[in-house]
C-alpha cells in the first residue's frame, strides 16, 4: 500500500474548502478582446515575458484560495516569491464555503479583492462563467490539461489534482494488511479514530456519501458509534495521526508518493475521491496580467512535476513510480465530484442526514474568521 509523509501533506496549497450557492448577481460586461491567450489560442509569451508585463501592469496580485489554515499556501507563495521576487503577492486561505459568497457579496457591493480565485466549490465556476464574471483565458499547457480538469472555452482550468480518502499509521495498525473502510467500524477502533466533519466539507461530504452508498446505513451508524473525534478542517485528522494521537484519520487530503509510518488508503477494493481544483481570472481583476502569470506558473511542467501527492492535472505529466494518473482510477470518482456539487439539493440532504448521524458542527473555522474583504 502506498505510504506518505507528513512534509508531503502539509507541503499541498491545496483548497479544501466547500460551499454553497452564492446569492444572484448582475452579470459583468463583455470581456475585453485582443489579449494574448484569448479565443482559442493559448498563451504564448514565456514566464519572463509575462513576469515583465505584469510589473510594468503594477506588479500586485491577490489570490484568495479555499484551504484550511492560515498558513496552508505559504509553500505556494514562497516559491511565487522566489521565481518573481518583484510580484507583490496577497495570497488569502479561507474555507471555499465562505470565500466564494465572499466574491459574490464583493460583486454585489461593487469592492472585489481578488484577481485570482482557486476553490473547491466547482459549482461556483460554472455559475460565474454563465453570469460573465469569469475571464476566458488559456494559459499555456491548456491543451495538455486533461479535459474534464478544463472549461473549453478557457473559463477556469484545473491548476492541482486533490484526493481525499482515510489514512492510518502503519506502527499503529500494522503494515501487513492494509485496512479498508470496512475496518474502521470494527470495535478494536473505539476511540482511535479522527474524522473531518462530514456535513463541514463538501469533499468530505462526498467521501462519505460513497461509503454510504457502498457500505449501507448500517456502517454509518456503526461509524458514529466508534467514538469519533470529529473536527473542522481537512487538516485535522492527518494532525491527529501524524501527531499520534489517533490511529486512523478519515476524510482528509493525502499522499501516496513516498515511504512513511502513515498509509493513505486508495487500495482498489474500496471508494476514495478526487477532483481536479479549479482556479480562474476574475474579469474585472484588476491585476489580470499577473493572474495570468500566476496560471501559467501553476500550469508549467515544473510546478505539476512537483504536486505533493503525485498527480497532475496535465496528461504529458507522468506520475511517479506505482501510481497512474488520478482519473485512471475508477474508485477515485473524478467525475462524480463534479455532479454531486452541482446538485446543491442533494448536497443540502446529505448534510442534515449525516448531522443526525454525527450531530452539529461544532468549533471556529480552522482559517480564523477573516470578514468581507481580507486582502484589500
Amino acid at each position: 500500500m502506498p505510504t506518505l509523509s507528513r512534509r508531503h501533506v502539509l507541503a499541498t496549497g491545496a483548497a479544501l474548502g466547500v460551499g454553497a450557492l452564492g446569492p444572484t448577481t448582475t452579470p459583468a460586461a463583455a470581456a475585453p478582446t485582443g489579449y494574448r491567450g484569448a479565443g482559442g489560442r493559448e498563451e504564448t509569451r514565456t514566464l519572463d515575458e509575462l513576469y515583465q508585463a505584469a510589473l510594468a501592469e503594477g506588479g500586485k496580485l491577490v489570490v484568495y484560495a479555499g484551504g484550511d489554515t492560515p498558513t496552508q499556501q505559504d509553500g505556494t507563495k514562497a516559491a511565487f516569491k522566489a521565481r518573481f521576487p518583484e510580484i507583490d503577492l496577497t495570497l488569502i486561505v479561507d474555507y471555499s464555503k465562505y470565500h466564494d459568497v465572499r466574491v459574490d457579496n464583493q460583486f454585489a457591493t461593487d469592492t472585489l479583492v481578488p484577481d485570482v480565485v482557486q476553490f473547491q466549490t466547482l459549482q461556483d465556476f460554472d455559475r460565474w462563467k454563465q453570469q460573465g464574471r469569469l475571464l476566458h483565458y488559456r494559459p499555456a499547457g491548456f491543451s495538455k490539461v486533461y479535459d474534464a480538469f478544463k472549461d473549453p472555452q478557457g473559463a477556469w482550468v484545473a491548476t492541482g489534482a486533490i484526493a481525499f480518502s482515510f489514512m492510518y499509521s502503519t506502527a499503529t495498525v500494522g503494515a501487513t494488511t492494509p485496512l479498508t473502510p470496512l475496518d474502521l467500524v470494527d470495535a478494536k477502533w473505539k476511540g482511535k479514530i479522527a474524522s473531518s466533519y462530514p456535513h463541514d466539507d463538501d469533499a468530505v461530504l462526498y467521501l462519505f456519501s460513497l461509503y454510504a452508498q457502498t457500505y449501507g446505513w448500517d456502517w454509518v451508524a456503526q461509524f458514529a458509534a466508534q467514538d469519533v473525534q470529529f473536527g473542522r478542517g481537512s487538516n485535522s485528522p492527518g494532525d491527529a495521526v501524524f501527531g499520534g494521537q489517533k490511529a486512523i484519520g478519515v476524510g482528509t487530503a493525502g499522499s501516496a508518493v513516498s515511504a512513511s509510518p502513515v498509509t493513505f488508503a486508495i487500495g482498489a477494493e474500496h471508494p476514495f475521491m478526487a477532483w481536479g481544483q479549479r482556479t480562474a481570472i476574475l474579469k474585472q481583476a484588476k491585476n489580470s496580467t499577473a493572474a495570468k502569470l500566476f496560471l501559467n506558473w501553476q500550469l508549467s511542467t515544473e510546478m505539476q512535476n512537483g504536486s505533493f501527492n503525485g498527480w497532475s492535472v496535465r496528461t504529458d505529466v507522468t506520475p511517479p513510480a506505482g501510481l497512474k494518473p488520478i482519473w485512471e482510477y475508477p474508485n477515485a470518482h473524478v467525475d462524480g465530484f463534479p455532479r454531486f456539487m452541482a446538485d446543491r439539493a442533494a448536497v443540502e440532504r446529505w448534510k442534515q442526514t449525516f448531522a443526525l448521524y454525527f450531530g452539529e458542527v461544532k468549533g471556529d473555522p480552522t482559517p480564523g474568521w477573516l470578514g468581507l474583504h481580507p486582502g484589500a
